[in-house]
C-alpha cells in the first residue's frame, strides 16, 4: 500500500502542482485584484472596494458584449446539439433497414472524419480561414455568390454591423458541431439495435425515433454537451478577436474580448479582474442551473 501511494503521488503530484500554479492561482488572485485600481504595469495600487462593481453595473460596453454572449447562450447549444444529434443519428442508424437490421449509412467512417476535421485545427487557423472566406473582394463566399449570378447578395460580411455577429456565430457552430457528431455517435453505439427495429416496426418515423428514443437514452451525454457549449458561448473570445475584433462598432463584441481589451489595451487590470470574477460566477450559475433543471432519471434499456 505504501508503494502504491508513492507511485500515485509521483505521477499525480507534478500535474496537480502545475494546475494549481497556472490555473487555480490566477483564479484566486483575480478576487483581491478586482477590489483594486491596479493598472498592471506598476506595483502600486489602491484598494477601491466595490467601486469596480458599481462601475461594471453601469458599463454599457460590457453589457452590450454580455448581451451577445447571452444570444450565443440561447442559440449555440441547441443548434449545435440538434445538428450533432441529427448527423450522428443518420450515420449510426440512418441507413436503409434490411434483413440485417438497422444500420448506418454507407461511408459513415469517412463522414465522421470530415465532420471531425475542424477539431484538429487550432482556433487561430479557424479564425484566419473564415476571415478569408468572408473577405469582401477575394473571399470564397462572395466569389461563389458572384459565380452563380447572385452579385446583389455579395457584401462586406464582417464590415456590416447587421451580419458580423451572425458570421461569428456560424463559425462557432461549424467548429463545434463535428466533435458532438462523433461524441453522440459513439454513445449511440451502446444503444441496442433492437430498440430501433422495434420503433420502426411500430411505425415510428426517423424524427420520432430520434426525439423519443435516442435523445432520452443519450440524455446524460446531451446534458454534458450543453454545459460545455454554454461555456463556449460565454467565452467565444478567440474566434471573435481573430475574425472581427469585436467590430464594427462593437456589433460582435463579447465579454471575454471586452475583458482582454480593458486589461491589455486600457491597462485597467483591476477593473478587468472584476469582469473576470463576474464571468466566473455567471459560468458557474449557468452550469449549475442547467444541470438542476434538466436532471432526470435515465431510462433503462
Amino acid at each position: 500500500m505504501r508503494g502504491k501511494r508513492l507511485f500515485v503521488a509521483t505521477f499525480l503530484g507534478p500535474p496537480l502542482l502545475l494546475y494549481g500554479v497556472f490555473v487555480l492561482s490566477p483564479y484566486a488572485q483575480a478576487f483581491p485584484i478586482a477590489a483594486t485600481d491596479w493598472r498592471g504595469l506598476t506595483p502600486q495600487y489602491d484598494f477601491v472596494g466595490l467601486a469596480n462593481v458599481r462601475r461594471l453595473a453601469g458599463d454599457g460596453l460590457f453589457w452590450n458584449a454580455l448581451g451577445h454572449n447571452a444570444l450565443l447562450l440561447l442559440l449555440l447549444p441547441p443548434a449545435t446539439i440538434l445538428l450533432g444529434l441529427f448527423l450522428a443519428s443518420m450515420l449510426s442508424v440512418g441507413g436503409r433497414r434490411d434483413r440485417a437490421g438497422v444500420h448506418g449509412v454507407r461511408g459513415a467512417a469517412l463522414y465522421r472524419i470530415v465532420y471531425f476535421f475542424p477539431q484538429v485545427l487550432s482556433v487561430a487557423v479557424i479564425g484566419v480561414l473564415w476571415k478569408q472566406i468572408y473577405a469582401p473582394t477575394s473571399g470564397l463566399l462572395n466569389g461563389v455568390l458572384r459565380a452563380v449570378g447572385l452579385d446583389a447578395l455579395a457584401r462586406p460580411w464582417l464590415g456590416d454591423p447587421r451580419f458580423s455577429f451572425w458570421c461569428v456565430a456560424l463559425v462557432l457552430l461549424w467548429s463545434n458541431a463535428g466533435f458532438y457528431v462523433v461524441l453522440f455517435g459513439a454513445a449511440m453505439q451502446a444503444i441496442p439495435r433492437d430498440i430501433y427495429e422495434a420503433a420502426l416496426l411500430d411505425g415510428a418515423t426517423r424524427a420520432t425515433t430520434l426525439f423519443r428514443v435516442t435523445v432520452p437514452l443519450l440524455w446524460d451525454t446531451v446534458q454534458v454537451a450543453w454545459v460545455y457549449l454554454a461555456i463556449v458561448a460565454i467565452d467565444a473570445f478567440a474566434v471573435v478577436q481573430i475574425i472581427t475584433d469585436g467590430g464594427p462598432g462593437f456589433s460582435s463584441d463579447v465579454a471575454g474580448l471586452r475583458l482582454y481589451k480593458t486589461a491589455f489595451a486600457d491597462a485597467q487590470f483591476g477593473y478587468a479582474s472584476t469582469m473576470g470574477v463576474a464571468m466566473f460566477f455567471l459560468t458557474l450559475s449557468v452550469a449549475a442551473l442547467f444541470l438542476r433543471v434538466t436532471r432526470r432519471d435515465r431510462p433503462e434499456t
